[in-house]
């Protein structure tokens, strides 16, 4: 098979079994048609249709495809059946001798084909070239244009499906959606040679198929970076939320090395926020994903590296430098380190909701998920800001969205703002005083059960979507061992270390930790990880820059 370099231009594809005359039709279609066309040229149907399936696969439209009738093992009506299933927009030529003329004539009902040429065509310019001038013209007049972002075909009820979205999501990485019950998806399942029994499908802008990918695998195949540029650095930041961005932006602005490792997507929870209001100079709000984008941009701006889908698993200290250590054994150290880790939503302990997280039941707001709410009955388990932000957003399109808050009152969690917000948006209800017992669904949700923790009496309701929104666990269990901790797993830092007046033990300086340092020097948190923070926004971004200005002195006295 002959290809032109250039993944981009449209196609024209020409199959033919005899050599001479397959070279002959390429060459005719070149001298017309290659400064604005790539010609693909194959020798067998076979061959032919491995190349429409690359081509689906790459995003590169095919205009026009030109088959020989007669082709052992699979004539050109055979071959355009299956080729039509592939790029059902290109129009279909079939190439004929004068005693096959009946079978073409059949072909238009069979293949719907466009238009039949007797061999010789020669010369071109009268047989040939009026003929693809106007189907070229006719396939220009439809909307053809190539999808060259990733491509992602799923199921609505699978949990791996909906991951993947929110990662790309998150990440700001493009990409389109495509249903594995749809036409266009069974299509491009079939050109990867899949039957949509593994999903979600992930196919990127250069064509490569990934099937159940990894976070990790995903990350390399879209652009985003994995693999730190050195191993050593000025500064290390675990954690890419609010405190970690602003960490990443002060430490590179003020010319520390600095690199920040992600181990899912930058923004942490509140780059989930479909809309924050009470973030200094937005007087208008701002969702969660702009103002990680703008975050994201401005550290690597000033030269921050942004490491995305790295676990890390631990802490070493090494001397004067500090090793981080990943999930994969590989390593990085530096001067100091910044633990951003933040925290993770709680999981709701509750019958059979584990197995149908990412099938109806969510964690935050999976605003990937929003689209399909519409006209819904939502409901959202909570009373905090994230869950009050979610209803106010999910109630633009929902038909209903029903509060599920444990206690008495929104006012003991919620804040005022919000609390009016959602008292005045009419579609939305808050039940008070309860708690969801279990969750009922085969594939995907169906129901829940309701439990009033004043009266005991429990309630099953139809429910296909349900948010949770029940409070927040710090992720540093990683860290048992190395950074002391307190009962609930928050990081102790400062004062809470030196609360009696003597430094933790192994302390060897002659000062004690700072203000946001840990009980190892050069170890510092900041943002939602540490020990009786704010857990807001604003707080946090404070805390990433308030770090980087302690791990200047760090530096200066070590």
């Amino acid at each position: 098979m002959d290809q032109a370099a250039s993944p981009a231009r449209t196609v024209i594809l020409t199959v033919d079994d005899d050599p001479g005359v397959s070279r002959a039709v390429a060459r005719d279609l070149r001298r017309q048609y290659g400064e604005s066309y790539r010609i693909v040229r194959a020798e067998s149907g076979a061959s032919a249709l491995a190349a429409l399936r690359e081509l689906k696969l790459r995003g590169a439209p095919v205009a026009v495809i030109v088959a020989d009738y007669r082709m052992p093992e699979m004539n050109g009506i055979e071959f355009l059946e299956q080729a039509i299933d592939i790029h059902p927009g290109a129009r279909r030529v079939l190439l004929t001798a004068y005693a096959d003329t009946g079978a073409a004539i059949d072909a238009i009902n069979v293949v719907d084909l466009d238009h039949y040429l007797l061999k010789p065509w020669e010369p071109p310019e009268e047989k040939l070239y009026p003929v693809l001038d106007d189907l070229l013209s006719a396939w220009r007049v439809a909307d053809h244009r190539p999808v060259t972002v990733t491509k992602v075909v799923g199921h609505r009820w699978s949990a791996r499906s909906s991951e993947v979205r929110e990662f790309l999501a998150r990440n700001q990485v493009p990409y389109r959606w495509y249903s594995s019950e749809d036409p266009e998806g069974r299509r491009l399942l079939c050109a990867a040679g899949e039957e949509g029994l593994r999903l979600p499908l992930v196919i990127t802008p250069d064509g490569t198929a990934l099937v159940e990918p990894e976070d990790r695998e995903l990350a390399a195949r879209v652009g985003l970076a994995t693999t730190p540029a050195t191993d050593f650095y000025d500064l290390v930041i675990i954690g890419g939320g609010p405190a970690g961005l602003g960490a990443a932006v002060y430490g590179a602005s003020e010319g520390l090395r600095t690199v920040l490792v992600e181990r899912s997507a930058t923004g942490g929870q509140a780059g989930q926020s479909s809309r924050i209001e009470n973030y200094l100079g937005f007087p208008d709000g701002v969702s969660g994903a702009q103002l990680t984008d703008r975050a994201r941009r401005q550290a690597a701006k000033f030269g921050a590296e942004i490491l995305t889908a790295r676990e890390v698993t631990g802490l070493e200290i090494n001397g004067a430098s500090r090793v981080v250590r990943f999930s994969d054994g590989s390593a990085v150290a530096a001067h100091a380190v910044i633990l951003a880790t933040g925290v993770s939503y709680r999981q709701l302990d509750a019958p059979h909701v584990s197995e149908l997280t990412g099938c109806g039941v969510f964690y935050g707001s999976a605003l990937t998920e929003v689209a399909a709410c519409q006209g819904q009955d939502v409901y959202i388990v909570g009373g905090a800001n994230s869950a009050g932000q979610a209803a106010i957003y999910l109630a633009r399109s929902a038909k209903s969205v029903t509060l599920l808050v444990r206690k008495p009152s929104l006012a003991t969690s919620m804040s005022h703002y919000l609390v009016q917000q959602v008292e005045e948006t009419p579609t939305i209800s808050v039940r008070t005083n309860t708690v969801v017992d279990a969750a009922h669904g085969a594939r995907q949700l169906e129901q829940i059960t309701l439990r009033d923790t004043s009266t005991g009496l429990t309630e099953r309701l139809d429910a296909q979507w349900m948010f949770v929104f029940i409070g927040a666990a710090p992720l540093t269990d990683w860290l048992e061992g190395s950074v002391l901790r307190d009962s609930r797993g928050f990081i102790l830092t400062g004062p809470d270390l030196t609360s009696d007046g003597r430094p933790p033990a192994g302390w060897e300086l002659d000062r004690p930790p700072y203000h946001l340092e840990t009980n190892v020097p050069g170890v510092f948190v900041a943002g939602d990880a540490r020990a009786e923070s704010a857990k807001r926004v604003a707080s946090a971004v404070g805390e990433g820059a308030m770090a980087v200005m302690l791990v200047h002195r760090y530096l200066e006295q070590s």
